[in-house]
């Protein structure tokens, strides 16, 4: 699971790699995006095989970058293609607005990875005119263009302009809205020819009736009807996406290589396997391997991982993170996870849903090297894996932080007036600035390392019972864990959290965050629909209504402004307590009807006259809303035999520049797919 970020975030870019210099680490700013660079400190001071295992696994990692695309929608790499031949061989003038306005959108579709909104996954419609595009396409060189054989220019623009400009077709790359078939009023390209009942009746029939380690039906393959039959297209070497897997295959190869020990060649061979053969049962072979070697200080997330964009939540996107840990920060999680089973022991869910040992829990602060897949431009700052509840529950999980991420995020945040504009008075604000980002990374640290690694299923429980809410439940549910143990005083005594106020930082940019200033991410009219979102709105709304009668979290009003206060902050941790205990017994027994009545009661609808506000607000500091990042580039130093001796970082490299780069240098798979 991914921990999305939950606060916003705002701006400051080193140049190449001179760490004398100050980091300045905004690049641009578009649309409602804002794109970032990130350090990498303590790359230098790693072995030479650390350096080169890095190098290798990060080219494994941009050899991905276009399985995501067509992932996300079946138009999405036709339309990029056309968009970079057009950015690269326009010969017009390129200071009309037209051109401003083609400029920002070819930079949307490069950070979402699509035409889809990568949060909202709502399409973003050109600003710039149909007469333009079609004059800017029929400009450039025709041997640049993605045409099929045979296919003419006109054929070509025939195809994807209707899909770029008409908000009616493929409105939505994921659709979670209650009552409607939600494949096929879904973009994403994880389905093709069947409806959502018919890929349910497909995966039910395929599921063993209590079987103790299933695996994770559907996660690695697009489910297509053809001539009446159903079947998947697995994503594999001789499979779908081949292409690009086999390059990827290629860099691991290399990289172990080097490998730091005998358990992490292990683990690259294996993962190398399953990349060959598609088989699940190899995959959780693999995710094994992965989670019990703790000893490595490399490590790497590479493969079909994440199910948010599937909306059924089986199907899962491409990514790649490769990282390694920071020793110091790591303290910290480490405290966490060693006394993982006095937190399970004390939490406040019924007994029957808890485990009786916790095995394997480990944790650590790491620093993101490269980002890729679905985890570029825009990232996580914590992970915990694997996602198989049965490979929990035997063999542990694995949980990260990502400081260098967070730390980005901090810097770059600085002096934007934000929490002045929305934080209810100086009380809240000294909070928050005494003590947020130690209870941001504390909160990511419990959320990822405890809180996704909690609880238990009850004997015979579909691991997919909760369908399209099970994303965001789960999300809750370890958010909830999090924030119950972020106020506990067992925190204090491990010497982790400073003092027992210093939770009311989270306690307060949690509440106010989900009722009011994460609306900031959503379009007038429009409800919520990103799991990490409704996650956040249904923890807050939830705990409003069930502290009314003690006036808990209050909405108060100042000079015709509204703002969240906090009354009772101890009241407010038994009510996270009384949340957690239920959603953890909904998962427990695969309650979907309490379940999707949670959701759709707090976690969906908008307060239209409160957002109107928040947005107009918001539109005075002139942040950007969501953030993102371009990577740092790795260049190998090669002696006279062509023999790697070092490899040098650098972080100059712009976003378009990187976009451009990355298409020429990654671009691995045609531009259509059927």
């Amino acid at each position: 699971m991914l921990a999305a970020l939950s606060l916003l975030a705002c701006s400051p870019q080193e140049k190449a790699g001179d760490n004398n210099t100050e980091f300045d680490y905004s690049v641009e700013k578009f649309a409602d995006l804002e794109v970032l660079r990130y350090r990498v400190p303590g790359f230098e001071e790693l072995t030479l095989d650390q350096k080169k295992l890095i190098y290798y696994l990060q080219e494994a990692a941009l050899q991905g970058r276009d399985i995501l695309f067509d992932q996300n929608g079946k138009w999405n790499l036709p339309i990029r293609y056309t968009l970079e031949a057009i950015y690269t061989g326009y010969k017009g003038d390129r200071t009309t607005d037209d051109w401003k306005a083609f400029d920002t959108y070819i930079k949307q579709v490069w950070f979402a990875n699509g035409i889809h909104h990568h949060y909202s996954s709502d399409k973003f419609l050109p600003a710039f005119s149909q007469q333009f595009f079609t004059d800017a396409v029929n400009s450039v060189d025709a041997s640049t263009l993605p045409l099929r054989q045979g296919e003419t220019v006109q054929q070509l623009l025939d195809s994807i302009m209707p899909v770029m400009f008409d908000p009616a077709i493929m409105p939505k790359r994921t659709n979670q809205a209650d009552g409607e078939d939600l494949i096929t009023t879904s973009a994403g390209n994880y389905y093709s020819g069947v409806t959502q009942a018919e890929a349910e009746a497909f995966y039910n029939k395929m599921k063993k009736e209590n079987d103790p380690t299933p695996i994770s039906y559907g996660l690695n393959s697009r489910l297509v009807k053809r001539n009446g039959q159903i079947y998947e297209e697995v994503y594999k070497v001789d499979g779908r996406y081949g292409e690009a897997i086999s390059r990827i295959v290629e860099w691991l190869e290399k990289a172990a290589t080097v490998a730091e020990n005998d358990a992490q060649r292990a683990i690259i061979n294996k993962l190398i396997e399953y990349y060959r053969t598609g088989d699940l049962k190899t995959f959780d072979e693999y995710s094994i391997l992965w989670v019990e070697d703790t000893n490595s200080q490399v490590d790497f997330v590479n493969g079909f991982i994440e199910s948010y964009g599937d909306p059924l939540g089986m199907k899962a996107s491409w990514e790649s993170i490769v990282n390694f840990k920071n020793m110091q920060a790591s303290e910290r999680t480490h405290i966490i996870s060693e006394n993982a089973q006095w937190f399970e022991d004390n939490s406040p869910t019924d007994q029957r849903f808890k485990k009786e040992a916790v095995k394997g829990v480990s944790a650590k602060v790491i620093t993101a090297a490269i980002l890729a897949g679905d985890c570029y431009p825009s990232t996580p700052i914590g992970i915990n894996l694997p996602n198989a509840n049965w490979i929990r529950a035997a063999h542990g999980s694995k949980s990260v932080t990502i400081e260098n991420i967070t730390d980005a995020y901090n810097e770059a945040a600085k002096g934007n007036g934000f929490n002045e504009e929305f934080v209810w008075s100086p009380v809240e604000l000294d909070l928050i600035e005494k003590y947020g980002t130690i209870t941001d990374n504390l909160h990511t640290d419990l959320h990822e390392c405890l809180g996704h690694g909690s609880g238990k299923l009850l004997p015979g429980v579909d691991p997919d019972a909760l369908k399209a809410h099970g994303s965001t439940l789960e999300e809750a549910r370890a958010d909830l864990f999090a924030l119950y143990y972020l106020a506990d005083k067992k925190l204090v005594e491990l010497g982790i959290i400073p003092n027992d106020t210093a939770y009311k930082a989270g306690y307060y940019e949690q509440i106010m965050n989900g009722l009011m200033t994460q609306l900031v991410r959503i379009e007038p009219g429009k409800d919520i629909e990103e799991s990490h979102m409704r996650n956040r709105q249904l923890i807050a709304a939830w705990a409003y209504d069930l502290g009314k009668a003690d006036n808990v979290i209050e909405i108060a009003e100042r000079d015709g402004k509204h703002y969240v206060k906090i009354n009772d902050y101890e009241k407010l941790r038994q009510i996270f307590g009384k949340q957690l205990a239920e959603i953890q017994r909904i998962k427990s027994e695969g309650d979907y009807e309490a379940g999707r009545a949670l959701v759709e009661k707090y976690a969906v609808k908008v307060d239209n006259k409160l957002h109107a506000e928040v947005l107009d607000r918001y539109a005075h500091l002139d942040i950007a809303p969501y953030k993102g990042f371009v990577n740092p580039v790795y260049t190998p130093v090669l002696d006279a035999e062509g023999n790697i001796t070092d490899i040098i970082i650098d972080y100059t490299e712009g976003y378009p520049e990187q976009m451009l780069r990355y298409s020429h240098d990654y671009g691995t798979l045609p531009a259509y797919n059927d």
